[in-house]
């Protein structure tokens, strides 16, 4: 969905991601995608060396795992992420989450894990 014709329907949106970890695009602004997920269980520590990028907390408990510490998100807090910064994102439960990065940014930045959840962003 990217049409800018209506508005977007966060719950509807969100019931339509099958898996965690899969995202869905949910509108372009100018060079960026605003993207939900559904979360749980831990991701893949990784680097995005050339962007930064935007977690909000839609509904669950998110926890950005940081090399110097934990940022732990509830619904309707965000953090950024700068570029450069090593981090791996974890929820115990499912979490649903709203990501905001430039279009054709790979979530797994730069980690190589064929059995992890590779899946472009």
């Amino acid at each position: 969905m990217t049409t800018t014709t209506r508005a977007v329907n966060l719950a509807a949106e969100l019931a339509a991601v099958q898996g965690h970890w899969a995202q869905r695009k949910i509108a372009d602004l100018n060079d960026y995608e605003a993207k939900l997920a559904k979360v749980q269980g831990e991701f893949v520590w990784h680097t995005h060396d050339d962007t930064d990028e935007l977690f909000l907390v839609v509904s669950g408990r998110l926890t950005i795992q940081l090399r110097d510490g934990d940022v732990v998100l509830e619904p309707g807090e965000l953090f950024v992420v700068p570029r450069g910064t090593e981090h791996c994102p974890k929820a115990e439960e499912e979490t649903a989450i709203l990501l905001l990065e430039p279009a054709g940014v790979v979530n797994t930045g730069s980690a190589t894990a064929p059995e992890g959840p590779a899946r472009r962003a």
